[in-house]
């Protein structure tokens, strides 16, 4: 039933006991329709495939491994941490190279900005290493990105983290409006910015935290985009949706953002995941 737009799945071994054959098992015997390993690195798409089909070929019941065979699908991009922007020239050719051999990539990303400083956090941004000309490389590794999801007529998987004016300054050069805004964590003037260019708004379990005095504008920002651009996604190993918050996210857990959107959309979540499903193959024509 519930697809799952967006998982990293060489970080799924949760604190829950399953592995990657156990969550794959798991999606199988519920009809997922869809699941998607992201790139994050240039050079990673082999090992993340062949994480895949080690896991897919683990699956003891024939039916529910190819199921699963059938359902993963693969994007190829570039995070943008500090070493891969000082970097972007060759890591551009590298991801081209990757993505020539590669085999179920249905999108170009994660990719974009990302200006979250918690040198703590799993990012470990730090302000003091973002000077002018690598403020400006950021920009640049996202709109050649952009420029490459063009040219090869994919969908592409915007990461924008406190960087909604870079963001959409770059999506407006490169002229490109086709995927995601994945991981949603922007407002409702933010949200009708990116609708009105034509891209989808994915939400993660990170709804689900919203406080009480928030609450009536996440009810609008839910109704607001229009059934045929909303998405849901697990952003896995993070953002695990309440009553999982704070542990390690698995498509497992995908379920409860889908309650969540739609009891506030006032929809089934059959229904929901109907749509979701819908429009991930308008989207990634599958």
């Amino acid at each position: 039933m519930f697809s799952d737009t967006h998982f990293h799945f060489h970080h799924l071994v949760t604190d829950r006991g399953l592995n990657g054959s156990d969550i794959l098992t798991h999606m199988a015997a519920k009809n997922c329709f869809f699941g998607m390993d992201i790139g994050t690195r240039c050079d990673d798409f082999s090992e993340r495939q062949a994480l895949v089909e080690k896991a897919v070929s683990e699956i003891p019941d024939p039916v529910l491994s190819q199921k699963a065979k059938d359902f993963m699908y693969y994007s190829a991009g570039i995070w943008p941490d500090i070493e891969a922007i000082k970097d972007r020239y060759n890591q551009m050719n590298i991801l081209r190279q990757n993505i020539a051999v590669g085999k179920r990539i249905v999108a170009i990303g994660e990719g974009g900005i990302d200006h979250h400083w918690n040198p703590a956090g799993v990012d470990g941004h730090c302000e003091d290493e973002y000077d002018q000309e690598i403020f400006k490389g950021e920009k640049e590794l996202f709109e050649m990105q952009l420029e490459l999801s063009k040219e090869m007529d994919l969908p592409f998987i915007v990461h924008s983290r406190d960087g909604f004016e870079d963001t959409l300054e770059c999506i407006k050069n490169i002229g490109w409006n086709k995927g995601i805004i994945h991981c949603y964590s922007y407002g409702i003037k933010e949200a009708e910015e990116f609708l009105n260019l034509g891209w989808y708004i994915s939400f993660s379990g990170s709804v689900t935290y919203t406080k009480k005095a928030k609450l009536e504008e996440m009810h609008e920002l839910l109704n607001l985009v229009p059934p045929e651009k909303i998405l849901c996604e697990t952003d896995a190993p993070y953002l695990a949706p309440v009553p999982f918050r704070g542990q390690t996210n698995s498509p497992v857990l995908v379920d409860n953002t889908y309650r969540f959107i739609a009891e506030h959309r006032g929809i089934s979540v059959e229904e929901l995941s109907d749509t979701v499903d819908k429009n991930i193959r308008t989207l990634f024509r599958v």
